[in-house]
């Protein structure tokens, strides 16, 4: 989506922009010329003022929900304004100790993460969302045993003692004496390995004959680590907090448009994979409307920064999400400052 470059409007033109697109991020209502005309700094008539929104319109910049119902930016109108035309707040010295004093409460990481979404959604006024860093266990032990129906129980034990059952569906070759066969394999290729790289050392061991493994059991451990590793990768965390707040006034006379939004966040793999862009641009990102497929029909909007490890590294994604009317100003800078306070914490 692209909009117009800001050095093609009239000074007139911007500052009426601005006053609409500031109007309606404050209200979540269109803005009329008869408020317009109000403005002393505007010094024009509300015929000038018309004229000068009807221009804005025709730029895709501004639209008009109802005839006579004043105009509201479009996403396209919002981008420009965010990219720029917005004067960011940077957040206060007691916002600031706030905001680290709530994440370094004592306990465990993952409660700082919940406390990090809950805080994003007070912040915000929308929903808060974090992505939990992707921390592989180290692998101590895996064994496998028949359920029937060509079904097998694998048991991954790692060694901070986390236990995974996951079940997989195998052809009837590859049960019996290859069950144990296979588990003694992988747990001595496994031990003290993350997945990734057990499979790693298991898929080209396979691949060149040096398995010592039967050819049942070698079909066994090919497609159990094809389903481990998909299974993985498929699974992100996502903590969301704030739901509620999606639910004001203005919301409600657009319940459609609330419904989508949050059955969007029920499908937590598809909001994670929007913020893994996040995470591929390690720099804070703004998704505004359809510019995302995923909010093309909830018409809504995500502020989203990786926060990284003490060693510079990203382990993880969070941000908010809500209407399109966000306070960019306000929320773009406390979702940066508190991920770069969130990775002071992370080891």
């Amino acid at each position: 989506m692209n909009s117009p470059p800001l050095n093609d409007l009239t000074d007139r033109a911007r500052n009426i922009f601005r006053l609409v697109v500031e109007g309606y991020l404050e209200t979540g209502s269109p803005v009329g010329s008869k408020a317009l005309s109000g403005e002393k700094r505007l010094g024009l008539s509300p015929a000038s003022i018309r004229s000068v929104l009807a221009d804005l319109e025709q730029r895709g910049l501004l639209a008009a929900p109802h005839t006579s119902a004043g105009r509201m930016p479009t996403d396209s109108g919002l981008r420009l304004f965010v990219d720029a035309m917005m004067q960011v707040a940077e957040p206060s010295r007691e916002e600031r100790e706030a905001i680290e004093q709530r994440l370094s409460s004592p306990g465990p990481i993952e409660r700082a993460l919940e406390e990090t979404s809950a805080m994003l959604s007070d912040l915000s006024g929308a929903a808060g969302m974090v992505m939990v860093p992707r921390r592989e266990p180290l692998l101590e032990q895996v064994s496998l045993t028949a359920l029937g129906n060509n079904r097998v129980l694998a048991i991954l034990v790692a060694q901070d003692g986390q236990i995974e059952n996951r079940v997989l569906d195998l052809p009837p070759d590859a049960f019996g004496f290859s069950l144990e066969q296979a588990s003694n394999y992988l747990t001595a290729r496994a031990a003290g390995r993350t997945m990734a790289d057990a499979s790693r050392l298991i898929s080209e061991e396979i691949a060149t004959d040096r398995s010592a493994l039967d050819e049942a059991s070698r079909n066994l451990v090919a497609r159990g680590l094809a389903v481990w590793s998909r299974d993985a990768a498929e699974r992100p965390v996502l903590i969301v907090r704030g739901q509620a707040n999606l639910l004001d006034e203005a919301a409600l006379s657009d319940i459609d448009r609330v419904r989508s939004l949050l059955d969007d966040l029920e499908s937590k793999q598809s909001v994670a994979s929007l913020l893994e862009n996040a995470r591929e641009a390690e720099a804070l990102r703004i998704f505004i409307g359809s510019e995302n497929r995923l909010f093309s029909l909830s018409g809504s909007s995500v502020i989203a920064a990786p926060y990284r490890d003490r060693e510079g590294n990203v382990v993880g994604v969070l941000g908010v999400i809500g209407p399109t009317r966000l306070n960019y100003a306000r929320v773009v800078p406390m979702v940066d400052f508190t991920a770069r306070s969130l990775g002071k914490l992370i080891s």
